[in-house]
């Protein structure tokens, strides 16, 4: 019976040791800095592709162009 005992606190003790893992890990997962800079990085590296950039230049060009069409005629 001792033996059932100590082998249900060990159980017990190394649900409680995983339970805290889970916790820690859910915590850094949730941080919303974390959040906010891993998406800040995701933007920032799309931003950069060449097809992205490029397109975006083009896009101010066109509106710079009609504004100024705007104001000039």
């Amino acid at each position: 019976m001792a033996r059932d005992t100590e082998r249900i606190e060990r159980d017990i003790e190394a649900a409680r040791t995983r339970l805290a893992g889970t916790l820690d890990e859910l915590a850094v997962r949730a941080d919303p800095q974390r959040i906010a800079g891993d998406t800040k990085n995701l933007v920032l590296a799309k931003l950069n592709e060449p097809k992205v950039k490029y397109s975006l230049i083009g896009a101010g060009a066109v509106v710079v162009g009609l504004v100024l069409v705007k104001l000039f005629r």
